[in-house]
Parts: C-alpha cells; structure tokens; sequence
C-alpha cells in the first residue's frame, strides 16, 4: 500500500547516506536510492523554506516499508494560494503506480487541509509517464514554457476549492 510519510531534514540526511542518520519508521531504502545527493540536498534545502514559511512541504512515498520516492512542494505557495508540487521515484521502483498514487494522496490531503486553493506542476515535454500520472489525478493543462535547466515544460494546475 503505498503511502506519504512527512520528510523531516533528518530522513533527507538518511536518503543521502549520511553516516548515523536511522531510517524513519525503520524503512528501507528502493536499491539504487531515490535520486543523487546533490538532488536530494537540494531539495532538503527547499523543504526547509517551505517548512519555515508553510509548514509541512515534503513527503517520502512508501510502499510496504520501503521509500521508494519523493513528492514535496518546490517552492512556497503564492500569493494566491496556489503551489507548485514535484516528485520523483527511484528508478528502480518507475512504471509501478507510486507517483500517480502519491500524486492522488497529496491532492486529498491537502484538499481536506483546504489552506491551499489550487496545486501546479510542470513536466517536461518528453515526460509522458508523469504527464499521465498528472492528468489521473485531475490537473489539466494550462500551458508551456520554457526552462533553462530541464527544457521545454508544459505546465498544469489543478483547483483545490
């Protein structure tokens, strides 16, 4: 059953490797690990911002006592209420349901929070895995863009209220 399970700073220690950081809820690691140190530090650091100015920001997607992704926001919600979601799963755990599942969770928990009024997201354009799993859980497309690191982007929102 997959689950989300909130990501405090030390769990991102833990997914890093970092030497004496125990596994939240005794969970194992999806082999290969959910993505590089450098990500998973650079995410560590956005889920502190939102942390401090939002509250509760990341989550690890679990399945059966194994994390085996990462959803979290990428930056604070707007001034319209409205925040931007990434995630990710380990590549050895991909084409499993994790991320449209954890996608899907996020969406009610944070619809029965009611703090936010709408999510977005972008994938990128070639990503039709997570453009699929953005279009089960109810987004629609609002958009493309383009960005200088991952590329051409189509962007996606979906209302809350």
């Amino acid at each position: 059953m997959t689950g989300l399970l909130l990501a405090r700073d030390a769990d991102f220690l833990w997914m890093m490797g970092e030497d004496g950081c125990a596994a939240p809820h005794g969970l194992v690691l999806a082999e290969g690990g959910i993505e590089q140190a450098p990500v998973l530090d650079m995410l560590r650091g956005i889920a502190a911002e939102v942390a401090r100015e939002f509250g509760d920001g990341a989550w690890i997607i679990t399945d059966s006592g194994e994390a085996v992704g990462l959803i979290s926001f990428i930056k604070t919600p707007d001034a319209d209420g409205a925040a931007e979601i990434g995630y990710g799963v380990a590549a050895s755990r991909r084409g499993r349901g994790y991320a449209a599942r954890a996608v899907v969770a996020l969406v009610a928990r944070l619809r029965d929070e009611g703090r936010l009024r709408a999510l977005t997201a972008a994938t990128a354009t070639h990503n039709v895995a997570s453009q699929k799993v953005l279009i089960r859980a109810g987004f629609e497309q609002t958009g493309a863009r383009h960005d200088a690191e991952d590329g051409d982007m189509i962007t996606w929102r979906l209302g809350l209220k």
